[in-house]
């Protein structure tokens, strides 16, 4: 009977144990953050709107060098990110919008940076504080007009990477 009992106590555990870890949510070690409003490239993923691969589980995740200007942050993982043509979802806006980023992991912040095509349009200096778990910018978007492609990025201050997240916008539709 002890034998029976400790063998349905290991299974038991076994299988909880398989059960938590199916359960535990992917990427929490390697968690950051994105830009979560209005929907960013891999918010979209991760809201089923338009076919993706592993971005689909860890939007937050899109880590690279600083200084790259792809959507993917260079992360061949996340190549989709880059492909204009994939059907993204296109928010339409006025001449100014506020960006949200939604943060997993707080790290020291040098500064947050927005382009489009390449001109940076709106810099925030943080000077290494931690941000708090969402954080927002008014970038005013009024030397721009129809369908833009807007590249947000992350600078941490005491890493060589960033982090990347590209929202597509119709500026002047809202």
């Amino acid at each position: 009977m002890k034998f029976r009992t400790r063998i349905r106590s290991a299974s038991a555990v076994a299988a909880a144990t398989a059960l938590i870890f199916t359960l535990m949510p992917a990427g929490v070690a390697s968690a950051h953050g994105y830009v979560s409003a209005p929907p960013s490239r891999q918010a979209q993923c991760a809201a089923g709107w338009v076919e993706c691969g592993g971005i689909k589980w860890e939007p937050q995740s899109v880590e690279g060098p600083k200084g790259l200007t792809s959507c993917s942050g260079g992360n061949a993982r996340f190549s989709e990110l880059d492909d204009d043509d994939r059907g993204w979802y296109v928010t339409p806006v006025g001449t100014s919008l506020t960006f949200t980023w939604t943060l997993t992991a707080m790290h020291s912040t040098a500064d947050w940076e927005y382009y489009i095509g390449g001109d940076r349009i709106a810099h925030f200096e943080d000077g290494g504080a931690r941000p708090p778990s969402s954080v927002t910018h008014a970038v005013d978007l009024s030397g721009y007009s129809g369908r833009q492609k807007v590249l947000a990025v992350w600078n941490i201050a005491d890493t060589a990477n960033a982090f990347y997240a590209c929202v597509d916008v119709s500026v002047g539709a809202a």
